[in-house]
């Protein structure tokens, strides 16, 4: 097992790989992938993993979105198992192993990931601090919704919310023990307050608001 990232799989990473990320919206840019990375290494370091495998499932589990989002998880494990570059460093059991965690990274996959790989990324992914997901979920609404007012994105919002975070949502967390779960229970109270929701989501939309309107100037 590799317990540190190899310096020459790093390079081509940050050189050829995470610049794809700059082209996502602001939920899937540069920091949320950087994100997942540092994640990724916490988690992994503590599960006894390889950190070559890990550090290169998180750096190309979005890189799907460059097609429909709906499948990217499985565009995104096609573009790891086809780059014929990563054969440097990895076998070809090792890139089976990094193309199923990318599939099963998503948060509404319906059943565990099938390795340990899977469960590092997927758990790297969900950031779970409560003030990401209410902005990231807005700045979806604004960058894919931008017709929709303020009530439309409420709308929006609040129906993301339950049916992703709530206790009846699809997200599922598989590794237990982890910041995640206190945070998860931090934004179900949220959800189960919506007019305390209503307000900070108020506060948000008009910081993002104001942010749109001083990079257009």
């Amino acid at each position: 097992m590799e317990n540190n990232v190899s310096l020459d799989l790093m390079d081509f990473i940050e050189q050829k790989i995470l610049p794809q990320y700059a082209s996502f919206d602001k939920a899937h840019n540069m920091s949320h992938v950087t994100s997942v990375i540092r994640r990724s290494i916490e988690i992994g370091r503590q599960s006894g993993a390889d950190m070559n495998m890990v550090y290169t499932i998180a750096a190309y589990h979005d890189l799907g979105l460059s097609g429909p989002r709906a499948i990217h998880h499985i565009t995104g494990g096609k573009i790891l198992s086809t780059d014929v570059r990563l054969r440097k460093w990895f076998s070809a059991e090792q890139i089976r192993i990094m193309k199923e965690a990318v599939e099963d990274h998503r948060a509404s996959a319906s059943h565990s990931p099938r390795s340990i790989y899977g469960k590092i990324v997927a758990e790297a992914d969900r950031d779970l601090d409560p003030m990401n997901v209410f902005r990231r979920t807005i700045q979806y609404g604004l960058n894919n919704y931008p017709e929709k007012n303020d009530e439309e994105q409420w709308e929006r919002f609040y129906e993301h919310m339950q049916n992703k975070y709530s206790e009846h949502g699809y997200i599922r967390l598989w590794m237990h023990g982890t910041p995640n779960e206190a945070k998860l229970k931090e934004i179900r109270e949220y959800i189960n307050s919506p007019k305390k929701l209503r307000a900070l989501f108020n506060q948000l939309l008009e910081e993002e608001k104001g942010s749109e309107t001083e990079g257009k100037q």
